[in-house]
C-alpha cells in the first residue's frame, strides 16, 4: 500500500469523525513515529578482525486507528517500514515495506464471550513463546480467527484461536490446489490460553499446534507445543518459571522430542530490583538422529538470551544443520536515576547443553560447553508522555566454541553492538470523553 493510500484512509476516517453531529461511537487515531540508529560490530554472529561495522538508520512509521461501539471493535494498524537512504529521492517504485500490520474486527456476545478474526498481533505472558516482535520495526501478527471468554469476577482469560493458511498460486488469477511450500509459515495453526490470577500470582497454561507442508512429497507435518507458565510473589521475592514440551514433527517430517525451562527469582531492594535466573533449550547433536532442538517459534526472542541476538531470532546456531540448543544464566537489574530515567543492565552466560565437536567426526575430540557471556546496558529518557528515548550498548566475549556452533568469526576481535532510538506516539484524534 502506498503512503498516498494511507495518508487517504486517515483522512476520511478523520474527516467522518469530526463532520458527525452526534458521537455515539468511540474512535482513535494514534500516529507512531520509530527510527533507530544501529552500529552493529558483532552482531547476531561473530566478526573478523578484518570486516568493517555497519550503522545505518531504520524507521517504522505506523497509523492506528480504532472504532469501538456498542458489541463490535475494529482495529486496524498501517505501516512503512524503512532504511533510510534506501532509494532514490525521486522514484516511482518503492521497494520498502508498507504494508496493513494489524486488520481485525471483534464481537462481543456480552462481557464475557467474544470472536475476533482477521489479521492480529498475538502476545502472551512475557512474549517468550507467543508474542508481538515489537522491538522488529515489522513486527508480527497471524491472520486467525479466535475466540475469547473473559471473566473479570474470577480473573481467568480463556482463548483459542485457528488459521488456514493459502499462498497465490503461480497461475494468476485462478486460485487451485493446496500447496504453501516456500513460505516460511504454518500452514495451520490451533492455538489455546487459558490464563488464572490469583492474590499472590497466577498460571496459564498454553496449547500450540502447527502443521507444515513437507517440501518432499507436500505431506503435512504437526508439532505440539504444550506450556505451563506461573508466578508467585513471596514476600520482597517474586518467582516466575515456565515449563514447555515439543513433539510432533518438524517441516522435514522429523520426529521432535524437546524441552524448554525458565525459573527466574527476583528481589526488591530499596536500591534496584535483582533478577537471578537460567534458561534451558534442548538442543540437537552430530549424533542425535531425532530432532531434540526446541524452538520458541513466534516468540518476541529479542527479549531473551542477550541482546544482541545470537540465539534464535533468525540465525541459527549449532552443526550440521541442527540446532545445539542453549544453557542460559543471568543476572538482570533497573537502576533509577531520574523521575523520567532508569539503565537497564543484564549479565548473561551463554553454554551449549550439547557436545560441540571439532570435526563432523562423533568420536573425536569436543569443544568446552562454555559459549561466552553478555553485556546489556540500555538506559531510558521518557521525555513527555508520548515520546520515549532509549540508547543501548551490548558486549560479547566469546569463546572457540561460540565460533564452531556459529560458523566462523574471530573470537578475539572486538564484539560489540550499540543503538539509539526515540519513539513518538502521540494520540492523534479521539471522541472518548
Amino acid at each position: 500500500m502506498s503512503k498516498q493510500k494511507l495518508l487517504i484512509i486517515s483522512i476520511i476516517g478523520l474527516l467522518l469523525c469530526v463532520t458527525e453531529k452526534e458521537v455515539f461511537a468511540q474512535f482513535t487515531i494514534t500516529g507512531e513515529l520509530r527510527p533507530r540508529t544501529e552500529f552493529r560490530n558483532g552482531f547476531k554472529k561473530l566478526r573478523d578482525k578484518s570486516a568493517d561495522p555497519a550503522f545505518f538508520i531504520e524507521q517504522r512509521s505506523r497509523l492506528y486507528i480504532n472504532y469501538k461501539k456498542d458489541k463490535i471493535e475494529l482495529n486496524i494498524a498501517l505501516q512503512d517500514v524503512r532504511m533510510w537512504g534506501s532509494l532514490d529521492q525521486i522514484y516511482k517504485t518503492d521497494p520498502t515495506l508498507q504494508n496493513v500490520y494489524e486488520a481485525w474486527a471483534k464481537y462481543s456476545f456480552n462481557d464475557k464471550f467474544a470472536f475476533k478474526l482477521g489479521r492480529m498481533a498475538m502476545d502472551y505472558n512475557n512474549a517468550r513463546f507467543m508474542g508481538n516482535l515489537d522491538w522488529a520495526q515489522q513486527g508480527r501478527s497471524h491472520d486467525a480467527f479466535m475466540f475469547l471468554r473473559e471473566d473479570k469476577e474470577n480473573n481467568s482469560k480463556l482463548h483459542l484461536a485457528f488459521a488456514y493458511n493459502q499462498q497465490i498460486p503461480f497461475e494468476p488469477g485462478k486460485l487451485s490446489g493446496n500447496e504453501y511450500l516456500g513460505v516460511k509459515n504454518y500452514k495451520t495453526m490451533i492455538f489455546g490460553w487459558w490464563d488464572k490470577r490469583f492474590e499472590k500470582g497466577g498460571m496459564s497454561v498454553l496449547f500450540h499446534n502447527d502443521g507444515r507442508q513437507v517440501q518432499a512429497d507436500s505431506s503435512m507435518a504437526y508439532r505440539q507445543t504444550y506450556g505451563l507458565i506461573g508466578d508467585y510473589t513471596l514476600g520482597k521475592i517474586k518467582l516466575d518459571g515456565e515449563l514447555y514440551y515439543q513433539g510432533g514433527n518438524n517441516s522435514k517430517n522429523i520426529s521432535i522430542n524437546a524441552l524448554m525451562v525458565m525459573l527466574h527469582g527476583t528481589l526488591k531492594t530499596k536500591l534496584t530490583p535483582i533478577t537471578l535466573g537460567f534458561e534451558y533449550v534442548s538442543g540437537t547433536s552430530l549424533a542425535d538422529n531425532t530432532d531434540k532442538s526446541f524452538n520458541p517459534l513466534y516468540g518476541t526472542n529479542h527479549k531473551f538470551n542477550g541482546f544482541m541476538d545470537y540465539f534464535y531470532v533468525g540465525n541459527p546456531h549449532g552443526q550440521g544443520g541442527k540446532i545445539s540448543g542453549l544453557l542460559e544464566l543471568h543476572l538482570k537489574t533497573k537502576f533509577k536515576l531520574g523521575e523520567k530515567s532508569n539503565l537497564l543492565a543484564n549479565l548473561h552466560y551463554f553454554a551449549s547443553p550439547v557436545k560441540i565437536y571439532k570435526t563432523f567426526d562423533t568420536s573425536g575430540e569436543t569443544y568446552g560447553s562454555t559459549l561466552g557471556t553478555e553485556l546489556d546496558l540500555v538506559y531510558t529518557l521518557v521525555l513527555t508522555k508520548d515520546v520515549k528515548l532509549n540508547l543501548g550498548y551490548s558486549h560479547m566475549f566469546a569463546t572457540e566454541t561460540m565460533e564452531a556452533v556459529k560458523g566462523g568469526g574471530d573470537k578475539s576481535a572486538l564484539q560489540n553492538w550499540a543503538w539509539a532510538m526515540i519513539a513518538f506516539k502521540p494520540q492523534l484524534f479521539t471522541t472518548a470523553k
